[in-house]
């Protein structure tokens, strides 16, 4: 029987699924025979989960299991043409069985669906529903140049911990920070409060100080330069997350974090604060870019002071102006590598270069396939998002915006178990930041769990958010392009359509990123 499973298969994929055969399979049978299919809700498969001797980031991705013995055994047999979807975390991972065929056709089917309502649905009421907003009345103006001041503090103590503290990723505070509270957490935050970054980044205070030291002189910034700074930094941040064989080193990270503000406060020295980051500084180009889907936002009232105010998510895109080549480049980047980041988990990726996902040996024998993937997975949504708007540049640079929901979707589906892991690391570490011994909070002794990744109500939750903020922000993004489309484009219904279409095919896609088995 093995045999006729695994003839004119890869040798990692013929192993793989002897492997679902022994262990998922023959115990699903034997459960139909004895009537007990709940004992087989979690199933145990050992993947390795180191990178070259180092940890890395704990993730974690969660496929519900089945209710009863039928399920198991569809989904038992199901496995014959396609392998288990599977959870992982550093150390182990675990098959939870489930028919993920309907989340991925009901998701799908509901974009689907919202595209028809959109089109028939006249643009006028949806404008009108957009622009609705609720006053919450006047708030003071946030201390920038303190809060950007004690932001600046922080960084340069977190660099000193990534030279001089714990050497192990989870127990330093700079890998933690960065990764999780900051790349991570943080266009969270932008998302719903609005532009907080503003206030926070670590690039102004020592800009003042140096400009005043410098003279203050500046050159005029190219214009052909545009947002091209942006995506080459942004593409050098993607490719040391996702390729490098250990951005988690609290040495190597510190050692980039600190060249990389170097650089940006030389740009800022020569072309000015408010141009560099406005222009070539991608993280606050995309912080901007979250900020335009917060549903709270501060504006300047009649009478001059600033109020904070209510509305919905993504209003603030509809005022923004059409992006150019650059821009459409640096949006779609952002979609591009979070996407990459999780295919090239999949067991399907990793059997592209022959790799069995059961014997990951780490990043260092996938670093070329990586880096091939991440440019073509960035390339390959450019052509097909240009090519639905018909290379019409116009259309493609107004409807750009549009694709923000949809990015700000898949990184919170992405890393959803992510944060919730390393939460419980920086709550840990903020006690002893240097490795010291130290208590200061008194959660230096905190046990990181992950017990909610074992019961079956938790990972229903977990699953049905993660496919849940898929489908609302390709909903949220069709609803946009509509109205987009409407203001610019009078007379011509039709042109977005094609995006729209790719919108639903690409929520089918995230969401089998979703339910995929991944390894490593």
């Amino acid at each position: 029987m093995l045999g006729s499973l695994t003839r004119n298969l890869p040798p990692p994929l013929a192993q793989l699924r002897k492997i679902v055969c022994m262990q998922i399979i023959l115990p699903c049978a034997a459960a139909v025979k004895s009537g007990i299919g709940e004992a087989f809700r979690f199933l145990p498969c050992s993947i390795k989960s180191s990178k070259n001797g180092v940890p890395f980031r704990h993730e974690v991705r969660a496929i519900p299991a089945s209710r009863s013995w039928i399920v198991g055994l569809v989904v038992a047999a199901s496995i014959l043409g396609a392998v288990p979807a599977l959870a992982h975390t550093t150390g182990n991972a675990f098959v939870l069985l489930l028919p993920t065929g309907y989340y991925l056709a009901g998701g799908t089917l509901a974009v689907a669906f919202s595209v028809v309502v959109a089109f028939f649905l006249p643009a006028r009421i949806w404008t009108s529903l957009l622009r609705q907003r609720v006053d919450l009345g006047a708030v003071p103006e946030p201390p920038r140049v303190l809060l950007g001041s004690v932001a600046s503090l922080l960084l340069l103590g977190l660099i000193a911990a990534g030279f001089l503290g714990n050497p192990d990723p989870p127990a330093n505070p700079l890998p933690i920070v960065f990764w999780s509270l900051f790349w991570v957490g943080f266009p969270f935050v932008q998302a719903v409060c609005g532009d907080v970054w503003s206030y926070l980044n670590p690039f102004q205070a020592p800009y003042q100080l140096l400009r005043r030291l410098t003279g203050g002189r500046t050159f005029a910034y190219p214009p052909w330069l545009g947002h091209w700074p942006a995506v080459l930094a942004f593409i050098a941040f993607a490719w040391f997350e996702l390729v490098d064989l250990a951005p988690d080193d609290p040495d190597r990270l510190a050692s980039a974090v600190l060249a990389y503000w170097g650089v940006t406060l030389l740009g800022m020295l020569l072309f000015g604060g408010e141009t560099w980051l406005a222009r070539a500084e991608a993280f606050t180009l995309f912080f901007r870019l979250m900020a335009a889907l917060a549903i709270f936002r501060r504006e300047v009232g009649g009478d001059g002071r600033p109020r904070l105010v209510l509305g919905w998510p993504g209003t603030r895109l509809l005022d923004q102006p059409p992006l150019g080549f650059d821009g459409i480049c640096f949006v779609l980047l952002t979609l591009a590598t979070v996407s990459f980041d999780g295919l090239s988990k999949t067991f399907w990726w990793l059997a592209l270069g022959g790799i069995n996902p059961l014997e990951f040996p780490g990043r260092s024998a996938v670093m070329e396939l990586n880096s091939l993937g991440l440019a073509g997975t960035w390339l390959a949504l450019l052509a097909a998002y240009l090519l639905a708007c018909g290379w019409n540049r116009a259309l493609a640079g107004r409807l750009a915006l549009s694709i923000i929901p949809i990015a700000l979707a898949y990184h919170f589906a992405h890393y959803l178990t992510v944060m919730m892991v390393d939460l419980q690391y920086a709550a840990r570490v903020a006690s002893d930041p240097f490795g010291l011994g130290w208590n200061l909070f008194g959660s230096a002794s905190l046990y990181v769990t992950t017990s909610f990744l074992t019961t079956y109500s938790s990972v229903v939750m977990i699953w049905n958010a993660q496919a849940g903020a898929i489908v609302i922000g390709h909903v949220i993004a069709i609803v946009l392009a509509q109205v987009m489309h409407a203001e610019q484009f009078v007379g011509n219904r039709l042109a977005h359509l094609p995006l729209a279409a790719l919108m639903v095919l690409y929520t089918l896609f995230g969401l089998w990123l979703m339910a995929t088995p991944v390894a490593g």
